[in-house]
């Protein structure tokens, strides 16, 4: 029952803070197109239109409500899957994010695949030959990419494999279902030019936590105990040290989704970034509270995710649940100085 207890605190723990943060944010997101000076039936109808037009207009998109029920409405429409219409071009918003979303996951899977591959691969290794050349070279290029910015890293990648080899295309996109080959082509060079920043936080921190774990009791009592260093590794160590940089993990999302904005634009992609910026120039308020919703949604998501795998792989999370938990059952006996428990 007490195990029962503690893990529905902890989904609660893990759940409440992401849908008070989806709430605050869907709710400045309606009010920054909501509470803003532009008139989008005005806008629609251009400069000729009469001022019974406008109203009638605005009656139609639900603009003369009271705004904390175009709030609620909208929000309720929203958790339903229905965004609302464009104002410009009719179409719901629903399906032109539905058509570029699937542009931004798929680099999105590829590039955290890319950082977690490169960045956990050389944290690992530089721990293990901590002080040597690899090492040092590691901590060089980490503290290197962390000051490079995401467009710098693109037009680099553009100019070297792109430009000068000729090897990949240095813009465009073809659908994975379309064409997988294809694909990962095009992909490439906006996965690596976003993935650049990620690899060098995780290797960096896992480096950094596999350096103090491996000198740890446990793992000199298992290399006394004739375990190979490969299973100590991958079964105990890595996962007391995996925490932070599944934290930083946590933290790149945000910054992958903030990065392809830059990235679309400059290989050409036509993502959710490039809708919401076209739809920004035309003020289309519906496109706009659309795609950032649906960004909002991301990110919350993916933080759920990363620290569900935290608690679940991590022991120092699981420990902190049942210390809690053992704390608040387990009464401890009152031991005098001559050694008799009260």
């Amino acid at each position: 029952m007490n195990a029962l207890v503690g893990s529905l605190r902890a989904i609660v723990r893990l759940v409440s803070v992401p849908i008070t943060v989806f709430l605050i944010a869907t709710f400045g997101t309606y009010a920054l197109g909501a509470l803003g000076e532009s008139n989008p039936a005005a806008t629609v109808l251009g400069q000729d239109a009469t001022a019974s037009s406008i109203a009638q207009l605005n009656h139609e998109f639900g603009l003369d409500k009271p705004f904390l029920v175009q709030y609620f409405d909208w929000l309720g429409h929203a958790l339903s899957g229905n965004l609302g219409v464009s104002y410009f071009t009719s179409i719901p918003v629903a399906t032109s994010i539905g058509q570029a979303f699937p542009v931004d996951l798929s680099l999105a899977i590829l590039a955290l695949t890319i950082a977690v591959v490169l960045g956990g691969g050389a944290g690992i290794i530089a721990a293990l030959r901590q002080g040597g050349w690899f090492d040092r070279a590691v901590s060089a290029v980490c503290a290197g990419l962390a000051t490079v910015p995401p467009f710098l890293v693109g037009i680099t990648l553009i100019v070297l494999f792109a430009v000068t080899f000729r090897l990949l295309p240095s813009g465009g996109y073809v659908p994975f279902t379309q064409n997988p080959g294809q694909w990962l082509r095009f992909a490439l060079l906006p996965s690596l030019a976003l993935s650049a920043e990620g690899a060098a936080a995780i290797a960096r921190q896992l480096r950094t936590s596999l350096v103090g774990a491996l000198q740890d009791n446990y793992v000199l009592g298992a290399a006394a105990r004739g375990l190979s260093v490969r299973r100590t590794l991958f079964r105990h160590v890595l996962r007391n040290a995996a925490g932070p940089a599944l934290t930083v993990l946590g933290v790149q999302i945000p910054l992958l989704i903030g990065g392809a904005v830059v990235a679309e634009k400059m290989f050409a992609l036509p993502g959710v970034a490039q809708l919401a910026l076209q739809a920004g120039e035309e003020r289309d308020v519906p496109v706009i509270q659309g795609a950032l919703l649906v960004t909002i949604v991301v990110v919350l998501v993916s933080n759920i995710v990363v620290n569900a795998v935290l608690f679940r792989i991590t022991p120092q999370a699981r420990r902190g649940t049942r210390s809690t938990r053992r704390r608040a059952t387990t009464v401890k006996p009152v031991v005098p100085v001559g050694g008799v428990a009260a």
